[in-house]
């Protein structure tokens, strides 16, 4: 039965769809079920032909949508933050890159024969990991604070770093095919580069000034840059052969590293994006793959990943680690972890058509090969990664610190009472003076919303497990509380109640929040901010046997708030009940007490002990 080209687009956004899904439950990259699913309902199924689907238009749309990817992932190539991140991360982006570059072209060249120059790429292809993939995880693994961070902002610096590295390995091997001498192809590759430099920049600089100086609605900020983007890497590609793509990485660069643009609102765009064109686009792309080419590669695909994930890995990781402070199992850690991702994936099915059309017959291995190494890479250490950490005891001993919704000075407060007892806390807010005066107070402290795309990948949760609501923000503190229960369960995730409104909330609510609600007693975020208002402030209490629970209430007439409680074992729960059910001596109490105890006999009352940090609370 034949069915319909309508029938079969649909089908593929309700097969990326059921991928993400799959791969949200399961907390692995979503690369790893997308390129699966692509596999099953082409080579596998025969139900999705992509030649068949698209004609002629396959491959324009294939090269848009692969200038998307770049351009967005380049926006997120601050040079500032590279200086940031300690030695190992800056001699990683470009050691690293060219380590993994040399080893992976040696390596295809002689295991399978191919042409240098398609080796070369295939080797400056390879270069990328990317946060798509290290994101999901570093969740799972939960490795020390220092590795997870120098993963992350690997994958998110040579993200773009990588994918300009594979274009102008590409355009110089396009220019060169195109010159019948050196000078000839020498001339065409500066032409090239030349092009794609200045009107990247241009480019770049033009709408940055336009988001900057306000000349676009704010309304058309995304659809405006995209558009603008896709024009530009048009014109690129009619001015200079195949300088597109360099156009518009060079155009995100320049554009992220340019003062006072606002290019958040860009990059939350790209959570939608994601979702509905790069999953359409890798499903068809895998549906292209032909069992009978990874056939062909025989054993020496088995050499080139042995090459990638044995010796180029650690050569790359010991020889940056020069200098720094990693023990070696920091560095046997850090070299078994480099999962390929997107970007890798998508420029290879672009580059194996555009050269193989320029009559490069072996650029056909790029596609098979580079999704190889993704399914091989993703699936290897997605697995293994945790065992490893365990081995190694780089896995991060507890998850007991809290994240907070909130930067306010309610959830200040609560955050430096808590960072005072040594648990790892870290707020989160959209509005910048909370963010700038947690920073004042010493805070950790993520400006944006913590559910979003760009905090999976920039959101440091090492050592968090808890997620605390104290916002007054109602839409996203559901949001945020939907999210995090997934991440955290439902024993672990708090919030307050919705005040005068709850009864019209409860019927709004789903059941899941709802069973989050009730955190310090049942009382609403309005009534701390005015408790606080009124000069009430957070204090830490041990209990003892000369200063026990009831001496505590008895000080303050039962007024005190108790917020959370941690016991002789060093486990801190936040309290949704009231009173607690068992408090005892040796205990700590982190309480909203008023400015002065209502009587005035305290010289008559036991002292009221102060507690001390508490190492490994």
């Amino acid at each position: 039965m034949s069915v319909s080209t309508v029938m079969l687009l649909a089908s593929i956004g309700i097969l990326s769809l059921f991928c993400q899904w799959l791969a949200w439950r399961l907390r692995v990259p979503a690369i790893l079920f997308l390129l699966a699913g692509g596999i099953a309902a082409g080579p596998m199924l025969g139900m999705l032909n992509p030649e068949a689907i698209f004609g002629d238009l396959l491959f324009p749309v294939i090269s848009l949508a692969v200038a998307i990817i770049l351009f967005e992932g380049s926006l997120t190539l601050q040079f500032d933050e590279i200086k940031g991140h300690g030695r190992m991360v800056r001699n990683l982006i470009p050691v690293g890159a060219l380590v993994t570059c040399v080893v992976a072209t040696l390596a295809t060249h002689w295991a399978l024969g191919v042409s240098w120059e398609i080796a070369l790429l295939f080797g400056a292809i390879s270069v990328v990991t990317g946060p798509t993939v290290i994101a999901p995880l570093l969740r799972s693994v939960r490795p020390t604070a220092k590795l997870a961070n120098i993963l992350r902002w690997e994958g998110i610096i040579i993200d773009p770093v990588g994918a300009l590295l594979a274009v102008l390995v590409f355009e110089g091997i396009v220019s060169w095919g195109q010159g019948n001498v050196f000078e000839h192809s020498l001339y065409i590759f500066g032409t090239t580069i030349l092009t794609g430099t200045l009107l990247g920049a241009g480019a770049g600089w033009l709408n940055g000034l336009a988001l900057r100086k306000h000349l676009l609605p704010h309304y058309l900020h995304n659809a405006g840059t995209l558009t603008f983007m896709l024009g530009v890497y048009a014109l690129s590609n009619e001015l200079a052969h195949e300088s597109g793509l360099l156009t518009v990485t060079v155009m995100g660069i320049w554009m992220a590293n340019m003062k006072q643009v606002p290019i958040d609102s860009i990059l939350e765009f790209k959570e939608s994006l994601s979702v509905l064109l790069i999953s359409a686009l890798f499903i068809i792309l895998a549906a292209r793959v032909e069992f009978a080419a990874i056939a062909e590669l025989g054993w020496g695909l088995v050499l080139v990943l042995g090459a990638l994930i044995l010796v180029a890995r650690p050569a790359s990781i010991f020889l940056s680690a020069i200098g720094t402070n990693l023990t070696w199992r920091d560095k046997l850690f850090l070299s078994w972890i480099a999962p390929r991702g997107i970007v890798a994936a998508a420029v290879s099915a672009l580059f194996a058509f555009q050269l193989q059309k320029a009559g490069y017959e072996s650029a056909g291995v790029l596609v098979p090969l580079i999704f190889m190494v993704i399914i091989t890479t993703v699936t290897l250490q997605s697995l293994t990664a945790r065992p490893v950490a365990h081995l190694l005891k780089v896995a991060e001993p507890g998850n007991h610190g809290f994240l907070i919704l909130g930067a306010n000075q309610v959830a200040r407060q609560i955050g430096l009472a808590l960072k005072k007892l040594e648990v790892p806390v870290l707020l989160s807010d959209t509005n910048w003076e909370n963010v700038r005066a947690a920073r004042m107070e010493n805070l950790d402290v993520y400006f944006g919303n913590p559910a979003s795309a760009h905090a999976s990948t920039h959101l440091d949760l090492n050592g968090i497990g808890n997620f605390l609501v104290i916002s007054p923000y109602k839409q996203l503190n559901s949001l945020a509380t939907y999210h995090f229960l997934d991440w955290f369960g439902s024993q672990s995730v708090f919030s307050l109640s919705e005040g005068d409104q709850d009864q019209y909330a409860r019927h709004q609510a789903a059941e899941k929040i709802q069973q989050t609600r009730g955190l310090f007693g049942d009382v609403s975020y309005a009534k701390l901010a005015s408790m606080i208002s009124k000069g009430w402030k957070v204090k830490t209490t041990r209990l003892s046997d000369t200063f026990t629970y009831e001496n505590f209430r008895e000080r303050y007439e039962q007024q005190a708030l108790l917020l959370f409680t941690v016991d002789p074992r060093d486990h801190i729960h936040a309290v949704k009940e009231k009173p607690p059910s068992k408090v005892d001596r040796d205990w700590v109490l982190v309480s909203l007490v008023p400015p002065q105890p209502p009587k005035e006999r305290r010289e008559k009352e036991p002292a009221e002990p102060e507690a001390a940090a508490q190492p490994g609370i």
